[in-house]
């Protein structure tokens, strides 16, 4: 099902790292709900998330994304995760959580990325897409197994992801409407350094389109010709949050003001144009139906002007 009173329905991912597994359910929701995007455009793990959604039949989507967070997720050693264990005690809670990370921190995330062996700042790469702590290439190998970029390239959902030019430090888009899709641009728009390379496309490297702007909102918005659009965009990061007591909620906090601001300055720009639109068109409307107005009543006293004379005639 899909809302008549819209032309085209988008969905906007940002970047978020893990807090990309929301946006899975966000969109099992939505197809829950009968709503499945026309559009799907993300960065860094938004981007990620895209590629699954448009590059699989609507069946299998969820299911595809609940592949890949499950098989991202697992223990890089191996270590089971309990979900029936419920850890009550808040300081227990946070020593488990800061294990794992430093697990994934020594050890990678499986099918996803692993560490640079020399480690890079020992044995630097000597190459652009080799600077950097880990090696992305399993991501790769992941999407090639889990994403049909025949598919994708097809056409049937327009597909966005946003990167970032490392030499130019300009933003670009690869877009279905216009590049043939490839692995490759979907984990450029995540190579976030230095913990991931740059990924090279056609000659040029390119870093993680969160570095300039965390949301595809301009690029869905500035797309011509315009569309009335329903667009859901998920927001990961909370502009408001307690204030901080220990190094890792600051390093949070740090997070979520530098990514909500960009998405917030974005959204409120393109809010407040719309608004600047909609005034404008809705004075031109009314200035044409008074102009209407005044040659129709100008028409018919020429009109009646006339035949006055031709009766005094």
């Amino acid at each position: 099902m899909k809302p008549t009173q819209f032309e085209r329905t988008v969905l906007l991912l940002q970047g978020g790292g893990a807090l990309g597994s929301y946006q899975a359910g966000v969109y099992q929701a939505l197809a829950e709900a009968g709503l499945h995007p026309d559009w799907v455009a993300g960065i860094s793990i938004g981007a990620i998330n895209s590629a699954l959604i448009a590059g699989n039949p609507p069946e299998k989507r969820v299911d595809r994304l609940r592949e890949f967070w499950e098989t991202v997720s697992k223990s890089p050693l191996g270590v089971p995760y309990f979900k029936s264990v419920e850890l009550k005690n808040e300081f227990i809670h946070q020593l488990v959580n800061q294990a794992r990370a430093m697990n994934i921190l020594l050890f990678g995330a499986p099918n996803f990325f692993g560490p640079r062996l020399p480690p890079a700042a020992v044995w630097p790469g000597g190459s652009a897409d080799k600077a950097s702590y880990y090696d992305t290439t399993p991501l790769k190998a992941t999407l090639e197994r889990l994403v049909d970029f025949d598919r994708i390239n097809a056409g049937s959902m327009r597909f966005s992801v946003g990167a970032v030019n490392v030499r130019t430090g300009n933003f670009a888009y690869f877009d279905s409407t216009t590049d043939r899709i490839r692995p490759e641009h979907i984990v450029a728009s995540g190579s976030l350094p230095p913990g991931f390379p740059a990924t090279e496309i056609d000659g040029e490297f390119y870093w993680d389109g969160g570095l300039v702007s965390n949301t595809p909102l301009q690029w869905v918005l500035d797309s011509r010709p315009r569309q009335d659009t329903l667009a859901f965009q998920v927001d990961l990061w909370s502009a408001r949050g307690a204030l901080p007591h220990d190094l890792t909620e600051v390093e949070v906090r740090h997070k979520e003001i530098v990514y909500s601001s960009r998405t917030r300055a974005a959204t409120n720009q393109y809010r407040n144009t719309q608004k600047l639109r909609i005034a404008v068109a809705t004075s031109c409307s009314g200035f044409q139906r008074s102009c209407g107005a005044a040659r129709m009543q100008s028409c018919w006293n020429g009109k009646r002007t006339r035949k006055s004379a031709t009766s005094s005639t």
